[in-house]
């Protein structure tokens, strides 16, 4: 049997490296993957921005699912001190004494290999496959594997392969930037969000695309509405114009469930709410999508505020706040009485549009003889005395 090995610090692991291997194992009729984290690399520093070697490794499980035959071993994770390749394929040999081990590594790492701490012991021990994603490549390969063959009879393979033009560095200075999710399989991407990986904000299509799969169609309309208003009241005001449409897109992402639907939720988070909230589906989506979008898209505190604090308003509300809950309550697709003469004041002066807003709500409230929170009138009493 043919087992291929690829170690490497995927941080994080990429289609890049998912593609590449792919091909070569093809190429070589590979019957068995196994993809190697690395623990401590010998040959780089591991940079503060660096996932943990259990996210690597649970991301490259994630990714991993896209190759047949692929297992991803911690075995460079569980060992103590630095990884060095000869270890590992000296354990895997003694693993698997009677099947063909091919370690696949890159161009740069070829041209290199002689530094490398016991390669000799490597070439004695399996078949070095190397990756060639251009002409220039190949030919500097070939050039570098003759000599080593010569020198070391070692056995080198070279396999082709569709340069992905991505490295892990750049994808890490991308995700902050909301860029990169292209590079990403979708579950690492979710991943990386969901724990804070990277310093990573999402990609405002991505959100969409599952925000808008949590709503009920009508709704749809409504949020992207919500959107193009906070995006419009942002730039008025000198807000955060990618916080206001974070905000926006999420805002309503547990709009439709039901009253007990939004407990469970509250349970599963931790949320205490309290007795006008757990009477009120309306009022807990609030609460229960700041927490799910948090979960989910590991959004910003002020992003988790803004969305908290929506429907109800409070005593204290930062601009952003101020910004999302005016433009839920102006958005194009809304009608009702008054609403012109909201959407001017909206531009003219952000306090009181808010504190009309709040008067507005409450006195529909009112009408409706629904119980109002006590938040929105601690809300109007703050806005009164800060005017």
């Amino acid at each position: 049997m043919k087992i291929g090995i690829y170690g490497g610090t995927f941080d994080p692991p990429h289609i890049g490296h998912i593609s590449a291997v792919s091909e070569a194992a093809e190429q070589l009729g590979i019957d068995r993957l196994i993809l190697i984290p690395a623990g401590i690399p010998p040959h780089k520093e591991v940079q503060s921005s660096s996932a943990s070697g259990t996210h690597r490794f649970n991301m490259l499980r994630l990714a991993g699912k896209y190759l047949d035959g692929a297992e991803v071993s911690d075995l460079e994770l569980r060992r103590s001190g630095r990884s060095y390749s000869v270890d590992t394929v000296t354990e895997l040999k003694r693993t698997y004494p009677d099947d063909e081990l091919y370690m696949f590594i890159g161009t740069d790492m070829l041209t290199t290999f002689e530094q490398w701490y016991r390669f000799e012991d490597i070439f004695r021990m399996c078949t070095v496959a190397v990756f060639a994603r251009q002409e220039d490549d190949r030919r500097l390969i070939e050039e570098t594997a003759a000599g080593l063959k010569k020198k070391y009879d070692a056995d080198i393979e070279i396999v082709r392969n569709k340069a992905v033009d991505i490295s892990s560095t750049e994808l890490r200075e991308r995700l902050p930037l909301r860029q990169g999710a292209e590079y990403l399989h979708e579950e690492v991407y979710e991943y990386i969000l969901k724990n804070g990986l990277y310093g990573a904000r999402a990609d405002f299509d991505f959100l969409r695309t599952r925000a808008y799969a949590m709503l009920k169609p009508g709704r749809i309309s409504h949020v992207a509405g919500c959107e193009y208003e906070a995006v419009r009241l942002a730039k008025r005001w000198g807000g955060n114009e990618d916080d206001a449409r974070e905000g926006a897109i999420l805002h309503d992402i547990t709009k439709k469930l039901d009253l007990n639907e939004q407990l469970i939720l509250c349970d599963k988070y931790g949320i205490i709410a309290d007795n006008v909230e757990r009477q009120d589906p309306k009022l807990l989506h609030s609460t229960t999508g700041a927490a799910v979008a948090r979960d989910m898209f590991g959004i910003s505190d002020d992003v988790y505020g803004a969305i908290f604090w929506h429907t109800t308003g409070r005593a204290g509300m930062t601009r952003l706040e101020k910004i999302l809950y005016l433009a839920d309550y102006i958005e194009p697709t809304r009608e009702f009485s008054g609403l012109a003469e909201l959407r001017r004041e909206a531009f003219r002066d952000l306090d009181a549009a808010v504190l009309l807003g709040l008067r507005m709500s409450l006195d529909d409230l009112r009408e409706r003889k629904i119980e109002p929170h006590a938040r929105t009138q601690e809300a109007i009493d703050w806005l009164s005395n800060n005017k």
